[in-house]
């Protein structure tokens, strides 16, 4: 089935090497305020895959994201902020990038054309029915991602998708696709520019809201937060100040001896 391949289309903008450099921003800033109407487009079906991961979730299951390249960074970018942000352990949400954690830094070459390699690495997780995986590719066309969704739904995993092609390969095969079409790049084909920043967006709104159905969140606080650094210890001590109407040394100090805001203020006793 044929589909119209978007992220490759020939940019809105000609002749950007003669543009100056408040030219050149100035449109690029013009073409990301399409990013968030295209991604507001798609909550109907980021609702559902969150739907769907939830329950995996509170049943022990993981999340796992898989892309190549730019796509499958910020998969890893997205899991990676997962721990010290909700509190949870490094293996309930997983990213994959072809290639290996070499390729996060540096392209690897051909990595993202195996047919056989993403499936490979999620079974190196003992990947299982109680785990969602998410594939993600701006084209929806990239082998090491498409054939590992095709293979985890013969397994009957749960599979979601992000893509900026509607009709793409990964749209076809993901039970719960989410494809976002933000247009041509500034730069043509580009896809680390709107595309990127579209994933990325869908990704924090993923992850951001499963970690609140989950209870990672009281009110609008970030209550299981690692304390990894002075700047959180600070920001939790000032989260117990306003929660219990107390001073900062006691606060810090309820802080650090419980080592949560959701532990002190359980255990604080007046």
């Amino acid at each position: 089935m044929s589909f119209t391949k978007i992220t490759e289309q020939s940019s809105n903008f000609n002749d950007l090497e003669k543009m100056s450099v408040i030219e050149l921003l100035s449109n690029m800033n013009q073409e990301d305020q399409t990013v968030a109407l295209a991604v507001q487009k798609v909550i109907p079906a980021i609702e559902k895959l969150v739907n769907e991961i939830v329950p995996k979730l509170k049943n022990g299951g993981r999340l796992f994201y898989i892309g190549a390249g730019t796509s499958g960074r910020l998969g890893i970018l997205d899991a990676s902020e997962c721990p010290p942000t909700f509190g949870v352990s490094h293996d309930v949400v997983i990213g994959l990038i072809a290639g290996g954690d070499d390729a996060i830094r540096k392209a690897v070459e051909n990595a993202e054309d195996s047919t056989s390699q993403g499936w490979q690495d999620l079974k190196a997780h003992h990947i299982t029915e109680n785990d969602v995986v998410v594939g993600i590719a701006a084209s929806g066309t990239t082998p090491y991602v498409v054939a590992a969704l095709e293979e985890a739904n013969k397994h009957h995993v749960i599979t979601g998708a992000i893509t900026m092609n509607a009709g793409s390969p990964l749209a076809l095969v993901a039970n719960y696709p989410i494809a976002c079409v933000v247009g041509p790049e500034f730069v043509t084909g580009s896809s680390r520019m709107k595309a990127g920043t579209a994933q990325k967006m869908i990704l924090n709104m993923i992850s951001t809201s499963t970690m609140i159905q989950l209870g990672k969140v009281k009110g609008n606080k970030m209550v299981d937060m690692q304390l990894s650094n002075e700047k959180l210890v600070d920001r939790g001590t000032r989260m117990l100040m306003e929660a219990l109407h107390i001073d900062k040394k006691t606060a810090n100090t309820l802080l650090l001896e419980h080592g949560s805001v959701r532990n002190a203020i359980n255990n604080y006793q007046q």
